[in-house]
């Protein structure tokens, strides 16, 4: 995943839910553009952090069995506000159903600042491995795994003490 667009996961209950945060900054480079003299996230990124949110609930509750989670279809989406630099969006997203199958797996979120609901709405995921389709990728899958494994413990050193530690670790 080249853009991380959560900061750290606060609490996850395998299985069923996850909560994490985006702290949105100046910096963030995208914010030039979108808009001059107005800067916010755009709502598809805001869709983004909840997809990879979610992406992160999937794997610690699969233990990392696919190389590949990625967003197949999204159901409903409503924006309620702008969120602007120095603001913290916290993501909440959970299994809207089961993981009996993995190229559709229900989700729902929503993010919220100061009880404002921002962005909610439900869309689902599908999971993969990329040896499925050529088993010499098997060791890139490996490599991909092991890199999401080191992301996930960096995401989740910011929640020491926190739900996310108890209930993972």
């Amino acid at each position: 995943m080249r853009f991380v667009l959560i900061d750290r996961i606060q609490e996850i209950e395998p299985g069923k839910s996850l909560v994490a945060v985006k702290n949105l900054s100046l910096a963030e480079e995208y914010l030039a553009d979108h808009f001059p003299g107005f800067p916010v996230m755009p709502g598809v990124l805001m869709l983004e952090a909840m997809t990879q949110s979610a992406a992160w609930l999937i794997r610690a509750t699969e233990d990392f069995r696919h190389s590949t989670v990625l967003l197949r279809s999204v159901k409903m989406i409503k924006y309620g506000s702008f969120v602007e630099p120095g603001r913290q969006l916290s993501i909440q997203v959970e299994l809207a159903g089961d993981l009996s199958d993995p190229k559709n797996i229900p989700m729902k979120g929503k993010g919220v600042i100061d009880g404002q609901v921002m962005v909610q709405g439900r869309f689902s995921l599908t999971c993969g491995n990329l040896r499925d389709r050529d088993p010499d990728l098997a060791g890139a899958d490996a490599a991909l795994v092991e890199h999401l494994r080191d992301l996930y413990s960096t995401l989740l050193k910011g929640s020491v003490g926190s739900k996310a530690q108890s209930k993972v670790g």
